[in-house]
């Protein structure tokens, strides 16, 4: 599952791909306005249209990424929160078919990683100009996470923030979920980094990250790139309201070393808590546990990103994708 070929699933001078689209329907407010914007959008280029996949709450994506693949299909489009967006990632990893974003949700780990925001527009244009890149994944289980995993203080904000309020007000909801744990006691921890001597913390939040951004477009980890062979590991040990203050400026300002937090790297990551926590992958919660095990699997993923596709930032170039993505749904709108 580490991928493999070489080969590109999709380039520029390859015909138009065929495509899928796997669909949170509880994400769009008007699902068949939504089908057409898509579709149009894809054919203006030059696109075949796409088959449509719906998930379900037994089924959050994974099973339909994987019927679009059999099928044919070269781009999966995960339209939906960070739960469709990671199920769609386990469902590609080791194969050719690459995966677009089109980020309806409030969180979107790796949508903001890829500077695309909610933005539909950009989201389609990505695709269609074919910047691919082959990304490095994390497993936990049988699962996998393109952007970060996590256990304690991250995934208790996930759980607290309220549906409503991110509805309404978008990623700064997480704040307020943050809000409710920020004098919670810390949870007593063993870190292992591959075959080295486990380390002993009272840590608030351990990360194991793919990518370095957050919520909001905050860099928490500077040298995390997307395909180097590594996980990197971010370990939050702040115990005062002064600690959180302190680091979340150091975060913002992002010059220098952050207090209160302690970077490690490896390739497989196992994390082990003196009490069951809460955990998430890619923004997702899953089920609480007392222990978190990640392991890399180098260049598993292919991912459709803004141009240039070589730099260690994801992002680049996505504000100018989404300018040429409106050109292109006005085109569309036209024809």
């Amino acid at each position: 599952m580490d991928g493999g070929q070489d080969r590109r699933p999709v380039t520029a001078d390859d015909v138009a791909p065929r495509s899928a689209v796997v669909v949170n329907p509880a994400k769009v407010t008007d699902l068949d306005d939504f089908r057409r914007t898509v579709n149009d959008a894809l054919g203006a280029a030059g696109w075949p249209e796409p088959t449509w996949y719906e998930t379900t709450v037994a089924d959050p994506g994974r099973g339909q990424t994987e019927a679009a693949v059999r099928a044919g299909a070269q781009v999966v489009f995960a339209c939906g929160g960070d739960g469709t967006v990671m199920a769609c990632v386990s469902g590609l990893v080791g194969t050719d078919a690459a995966l677009a974003v089109l980020p309806q949700g409030t969180g979107n780990l790796l949508a903001a990683n890829l500077g695309l925001s909610t933005d539909l527009a950009a989201g389609l244009e990505v695709a269609v100009e074919r910047g691919l890149r082959r990304l490095d994944v994390g497993a936990v289980d049988d699962r996998y996470f393109a952007v970060m995993a996590g256990m304690g203080f991250d995934a208790q904000m996930l759980q607290d923030t309220s549906e409503t309020t991110k509805a309404r007000i978008g990623w700064p909801a997480y704040i307020m979920g943050a809000a409710k744990h920020l004098r919670d006691r810390p949870m007593r921890v063993s870190i292992r980094i591959d075959d080295r001597p486990p380390l002993r913390r009272r840590a608030r939040s351990v990360l194991v990250a793919n990518v370095g951004r957050l919520q909001g477009g905050v860099r928490l980890l500077t040298d995390a790139e997307p395909d180097d062979g590594w996980l990197d590991v971010a370990v939050l040990t702040p115990r005062t309201l002064r600690h959180w203050l302190a680091m979340g400026w150091a975060l913002v300002r992002r010059r220098g070393s952050v207090p209160r937090m302690e970077v490690l790297r490896g390739r497989r990551v196992e994390i082990t808590s003196n009490r069951a926590q809460p955990r998430q992958l890619d923004g997702d919660l899953i089920e609480p546990g007392r222990t978190l095990t990640a392991e890399v699997r180098p260049e598993a993923l292919w991912l459709c990103v803004p141009r240039p596709e070589g730099h260690p930032d994801l992002a680049m170039d996505a504000d100018a994708a989404a300018e040429r993505g409106e050109q292109l749904i006005e085109e569309a709108r036209r024809e």
